[in-house]
């Protein structure tokens, strides 16, 4: 099985799209994700997935918390720029929810504390309990077949 056509077919569900923000000491982190998931209702859990070679891995280790961003349609220059895909000089505008660092006027946002975590192949899961959830009237910022969508009525 070749690794694009695998990368492909993954392409071929539509998501949203997420930045991951965490903070150590004074210094807030960020990346841009779609591995995303609900896991229960009962805690309130979640999981990422971030690749063993990613930086973030090792600040959410460090802090036992994140928050997941939920990007709006108007914020994929953030997306791009947390994906590394943009040189930008631009600061980003953070505040603070729950005592996380978080992207003002994202779609949604969901706090969290490390739960749980599984090496799974070259990634780690991390499962996150739930601390608070913030929501944004916005449309979404959706990612298929390795770009940018809109939805269309």
């Amino acid at each position: 099985m070749e690794d694009q056509l695998f990368r492909t077919i993954m392409g071929s569900f539509a998501t949203g799209v997420t930045v991951i923000t965490t903070q150590v000491d004074d210094e807030i982190h960020g990346m841009t994700a779609n591995a995303f998931m609900s896991v229960s209702l009962q805690p309130k859990l979640v999981a990422i997935s971030i690749g063993e070679k990613a930086k973030m891995l090792g600040y959410i280790n460090s802090s036992k918390k994140f928050a997941i961003n939920i990007l709006a349609a108007n914020q994929k220059d953030l997306s791009k720029q947390f994906a590394g895909q943009l040189n930008s000089d631009e600061v980003v505008a953070f505040e603070t929810y729950q005592g996380q660092p978080i992207i003002k006027n994202s779609l949604a946002v969901i706090s969290c504390e490390l739960f749980n975590q599984l090496d799974a192949g070259d990634h780690t899961i991390f499962i996150g309990r739930v601390t608070g959830l913030k929501h944004e009237p916005h449309e979404p910022l959706l990612f298929f077949g390795g770009k940018y969508q809109e939805i269309k009525e």
